[in-house]
């Protein structure tokens, strides 16, 4: 199963976070340990994504079906 997170706050990076949106959050064991995401964000280009803090991120849990549906829409 994936992990998502909803955008709560993008006041440092408008242009490439959308509050209200929901992001793929890709596994950073070394980003969390300094209390920061990886995720793909609007700048798509990245394939391994961009890393922010969590803090502006709140983990949510989708059912099977819509994670199927934003797979191939989030990256």
């Amino acid at each position: 199963m994936n992990e998502f997170v909803i955008c709560i706050n993008n006041a440092s990076n408008p242009a490439s976070l959308i509050v209200g949106k929901v992001y793929r959050k890709l596994p950073d064991v070394d980003a969390e340990k300094h209390k920061m995401i990886r995720v793909i964000d609007e700048e798509t280009a990245e394939r391994d994504g961009y890393l922010y803090p969590a803090s502006m991120f709140v983990p949510i849990e989708l059912p099977e079906m819509a994670e199927r549906a934003l797979m191939p829409a989030i990256g």
